[in-house]
């Protein structure tokens, strides 16, 4: 069997068991935090790492006094707790997935959503796919640094001279400083013709909060791509900015040094891109496997009861995403790429899977760089210097993502308080920050919704929106990143053609299913 069908069917194998196990095995609702008694309510004591409390950025020192359910709908209750055993029990009787409001003395009530209780008998079900799961991205992730930073040092230097960097690198930035701002441009326009924040009852407060020292700041990805220390960035995924520039700069002066040191460097750096790429291919083959877990896991896990308010939101989501994946890339691969996007689909398929399971343009890199050499015949001369870049830079389902939910929030917020409508220049702004934020957003899971804040912050919007977004922010990290990977391919391929390579699939030739890579 092929590997895209082998993928596909794995993949939808996933789907049905952990809808199946969401339906039939008891789960129960999850805040990942405990309590304790004080005077006049309850206290956050400890947060654990990465669970619900911890997303909603609410910290340790919290006091409650209640909790309300179902905010600003008919069903409204609000209920007192002044033991942990009083949360508990409304925790037993809420459902994974629903949103919470707490309040507290002084101030808005601040906004929960919980998770899955890894005790239930879902939780533990679901506890061997999580435990297969996370071995999978380790393998992933294992692959990123050495990747990243050979792949672009031996793409830099084997490109040559400095007139034939320049050309070759000024095509790539042009490509995907274009297709990400085409994507905010087809995200602005949807929104604004669909308008979803208008009625959509969101139980926020118009309320300003104060943004606090953890705010990303746009300053601070310019900042992050020189590095101090290149060897503490190459012990952190998130600082991919700063090894590609390293890798850059590293790669172009392999080409200004003398024989042999040149030679003896640059071949050393092709070795190492050898033995990672075959590395590769044994993770390539374990991709049908690691999509069924990674499917299970998420599907099996994710609650319903957030999504309902949000349906338009996704809706408007979804389709941009559409639009802009069939419509607009499609067209750049045909008219400039002279490239059939249909045969092209089917080439990238292992690579858009990985990427729609994983939710990271980072841990779908080592698979993207095998499939477009692989499948899609493009040189490693090319594929080395772009992907790795596009990788990073190249965030079109995140910059479409993030200008779509500021002015969706930004909606809500005026159908309220009309103070806070965005006029044609605070839009323009929306674009233009969608576009810098994309550019530093990490390639990792939900690192669009992070970077959502700083451009909350400059237009004066309530921050908790975001948090009520991070509720239903997987299945839509899920489809964006799979569009950042679809981009960055077609990027490659493109490029590819416009330096005269024949490899990639032209529009002309039959359309015949692309071969798989040959083992070993």
């Amino acid at each position: 069997m092929k590997l895209h069908w082998k993928v596909a069917l794995w993949m939808t194998a996933g789907v049905v068991l952990g809808v199946l196990m969401q339906q039939f095995l008891p789960s129960a609702a999850h805040a990942g935090a405990t309590w304790r008694s004080t005077a006049g309510g309850l206290e956050l004591a400890s947060v654990s790492p990465g669970g619900p409390t911890d997303k909603a950025r609410l910290k340790p020192g919290l006091v409650i006094t209640g909790v309300i359910r179902a905010r600003h709908t008919p069903e409204e209750v609000t209920r007192p707790v002044a033991t942990p055993e009083d949360l508990e029990a409304l925790l037993a009787e809420a459902g994974n997935g629903e949103m919470l409001w707490l309040v507290v003395p002084e101030g808005d009530p601040r906004p929960l959503p919980l998770g899955l209780d890894p005790g239930s008998p879902l939780g533990r079900a679901l506890g061997p796919f999580a435990f297969a799961a996370d071995i999978f991205m380790s393998l992933l992730k294992m692959l990123i640094v050495p990747l990243v930073m050979v792949s672009i040092i031996c793409g830099v230097a084997g490109i040559g001279s400095p007139r034939e960097l320049g050309r070759l690198g000024g095509k790539t930035v042009v490509y995907y400083v274009s297709t990400s701002l085409l994507a905010i441009l087809v995200g602005q326009v949807l929104v604004n013709a669909v308008s979803p924040g208008e009625d959509a009852e969101l139980g926020l407060s118009p309320l300003v909060q104060e943004l606090g020292d953890d705010r990303p700041q746009l300053i601070e990805v310019f900042k992050r791509m020189v590095p101090p220390n290149i060897v503490e960035s190459m012990s952190d995924n998130r600082n991919m900015l700063s090894m590609i520039f390293f890798a850059l700069l590293f790669g172009f002066f392999i080409t200004q040094s003398r024989e042999p040191h040149r030679s003896n460097v640059y071949g050393l750096a092709r070795s190492l891109l050898e033995v990672i790429m075959r590395l590769a291919e044994g993770v390539l083959k374990l991709i049908p496997y690691g999509v069924f877990v990674l499917i299970v896991k998420v599907v099996g896990g994710t609650g319903m009861g957030v999504f309902k308010p949000l349906l338009i939101y996704m809706g408007t989501v979804t389709a941009a995403l559409l639009i802009h994946s069939c419509i607009t890339l499609p067209i750049l691969l045909r008219v400039v790429g002279g490239i059939s996007p249909r045969r092209w689909f089917r080439a990238m398929t292992p690579a858009l899977v990985t990427a729609f399971s994983t939710s990271s343009s980072n841990l779908t890199l080592p698979v993207t760089m095998e499939t477009v050499e692989k499948r899609g015949r493009v040189s490693g001369k090319i594929a080395s210097f772009t992907l790795p870049l596009g990788a990073t830079i190249n965030m079109d389902g995140t910059a479409l993502y993030e200008c779509i939910g500021v002015i969706f929030l930004a909606q809500y917020y005026a159908s309220v308080d009309p103070e806070f409508t965005l006029t044609l220049a605070d839009q323009g702004l929306v674009v233009l920050m969608a576009l810098l934020a994309s550019v530093g957003a990490a390639g990792i899971p939900s690192a669009g919704l992070v970077m959502m804040l700083t451009i909350l912050g400059v237009l004066n919007l309530p921050l908790e929106g975001a948090t009520l977004l991070l509720a239903i922010d997987r299945p839509l990290d899920m489809l964006r990143t799979g569009v950042n990977v679809w981009s960055d391919s077609c990027g490659a391929a493109i490029v590819a053609r416009s330096e005269g390579e024949v490899g990639p699939l032209e529009a002309g030739e039959a359309d015949a299913p692309p071969p798989d890579p040959a083992p070993g």
